[in-house]
């Protein structure tokens, strides 16, 4: 009896100490959740250590996030008011694309972050077409939500008044991620539990099973653990050196594979701060505009199949004007694609380990939110369900990863622009199966939730709307003109949208006064 309870310890192997391999975002972030949600600053809490070197920079460009941002600083217990004081944040309130249809001075559309009026319960995009044709309205998002009109006047999504976190329209943030990186190393470190080592890992050793057993660091000597988070950035120290895991190329199917970043500093302390990202088109890729507390991040992101890094710097530089010459440009690789899988052994990656895309709708920082929450919330208490749980997180990072893959694929199939990047990415050959197929089901009606199969969406199917609509595509009605005979509920949520967004336009502050409050006074605590 003795014996086979003994047997049973031993197999069950629990999981007490994590170790997150890696800093930056990535790594404080995951290591982070992890602490807060197993109680790591308690006697009898998991054991989470954070190794990280001091000689490597981290990449520094996620600068925008998703409103699943909130979330992760509530997780965290992190106070709203602190985040912004601290990381020089600024509200974002979706995106702005400017030039990616035709490449006009007018050819803008927006991606809110407000669902549609309505949204589940009316075709309201069927209405909206009609009328299109009929008498020509205003953009498809201008129409079937108030976000547009409230970024196109600069304004917070909400009042000084507003308890933290809540809203008056639906927000993420842009942040300093130097800055936010710092921010999150102090609270996890202050007030997590979570151990810090500043060391260089100079070696993996492995288990008889091929599990990690620990690492080896330049001071620190050997740091052992049950369960691995690679968060080494491109190198993937464990996953891709120590495991050999394949990586997934995507660079058929997204060209771009070069960023030029730089920081712009406004003119003065009292300029407007955009409450959106901007995304501007230009010959072979586009540009971002990210307005923080005091400065502007502007990078551009193109394929150097269709430019050359001359001609990319001399794009960048009139996009900036003449301030250019006294600011410091960083090029930035980038390699489209991910991992064949996250998880092996006992060994997960996040972050860059994972993969990278380009930072087009910001989901750099989002991929690292969801699978620390997954981690955190799924973490195999001990080794024989771990490979159970790996499972799970493979297929499921694997949909999210190939779902993102079209979703940005999407910006690019519709333009009607010449210049040789674009027309190639309207070639069918660089289009996926999977994207080509949805296609087809929305030339015939509006995508919805139903055409998604997973809980897991990262992008829900109004932002396919705000897309597909925005860049003029039209769903062919024709064949179900029944779909329009709902037109007082419909007509209802028009003048609904028309009501809220005149409401917001006289009472929002602007970004740049909200926050002005928020560091002076701070914000309601929920």
């Amino acid at each position: 009896m003795h014996k086979s309870s003994e047997n049973k310890r031993t197999f069950l192997k629990p999981t007490k100490t994590v170790v997150v391999v890696g800093g930056g975002i990535a790594g404080r972030l995951t290591a982070g959740r992890i602490a807060a949600k197993h109680k790591a600053n308690t006697k009898t809490g998991l054991n989470v250590v954070l190794v990280e070197s001091s000689t490597i920079p981290a990449i520094g460009v996620g600068e925008g996030t998703w409103p699943t941002m909130r979330s992760t600083l509530i997780a965290l217990g992190i106070s709203e008011t602190d985040f912004i004081r601290e990381c020089d944040a600024s509200f974002k309130q979706g995106a702005k694309f400017a030039k990616w249809v035709d490449g006009n001075d007018d050819d803008f559309y927006y991606h809110p972050l407000v669902l549609p009026q309505g949204y589940g319960k009316g075709e309201l995009a069927a209405h909206w077409l009609a009328k299109q044709d009929k008498e020509g309205v205003s953009s498809f998002s201008n129409e079937v939500c108030f976000q547009e009109a409230v970024c196109e006047e600069g304004l917070a999504p909400k009042t000084i008044r507003t308890a933290e976190f809540a809203d008056v329209a639906n927000y993420a943030y842009h942040l300093d991620s130097g800055k936010f990186a710092v921010f999150l190393q102090k609270h996890c470190t202050n007030k997590l539990g979570v151990r810090h080592v500043l060391d260089d890992v100079i070696a993996v050793n492995s288990t008889d099973n091929n599990d990690i057993s620990s690492v080896s660091t330049q001071n620190n000597g050997d740091i052992s653990g049950e369960l691995f988070v690679d968060c080494t950035g491109f190198s993937s120290l464990l996953l891709g050196k120590h495991y050999d895991v394949p990586f997934t190329s995507c660079n058929d199917v997204l060209f771009i594979d070069t960023a030029l970043a730089v920081q712009v500093p406004y003119d003065d302390e009292d300029s407007t701060i955009a409450s959106h990202t901007i995304s501007t088109g230009q010959e072979a890729g586009w540009i971002w505009d990210i307005g923080l507390q005091h400065r502007r991040g502007v990078g551009y992101v193109y394929s150097s199949k269709y430019s050359s890094e001359e001609e990319a710097r001399t794009v960048l530089a009139e996009y900036v004007g003449e301030k250019i010459e006294s600011l410091s440009i960083r090029k930035i690789p980038i390699v489209s694609g991910h991992r064949e899988k996250f998880w092996q052994n006992n060994c997960v990656a996040v972050g860059l380990s994972a993969g990278f895309l380009e930072p087009l709708e910001s989901s750099a920082l989002v991929m690292v939110e969801l699978a620390a929450q997954m981690i955190a919330e799924q973490l195999p208490l001990s080794r024989d369900v771990m490979d159970v749980v790996a499972k799970r997180f493979n297929e499921t990072a694997l949909y999210r990863w190939q779902k993102i893959i079209d979703f940005l694929k999407l910006h690019y199939i519709l333009n009607k622009r010449s210049e040789p990047f674009w027309v190639d990415n309207r070639n069918q050959n660089t289009i996926p199966q999977s994207l080509q197929e949805m296609m087809l089901v929305w030339k015939y009606r509006s995508p919805t939730d139903c055409d998604f199969t997973s809980n897991n969406e990262v992008f829900p199917a109004a932002s396919y709307q705000y897309v597909l609509y925005g860049m003029g595509f039209k769903s062919d009605y024709s064949h179900t003109p029944y779909i329009l005979d709902d037109v007082d509920f419909v007509e209802q949520q028009f003048a609904k949208t028309k009501k809220l967004a005149a409401k917001a336009v006289a009472t929002l502050p602007t970004n740049r006064e909200l926050i002005n409050k928020v560091k002076a006074y701070g914000f309601n605590v929920i």
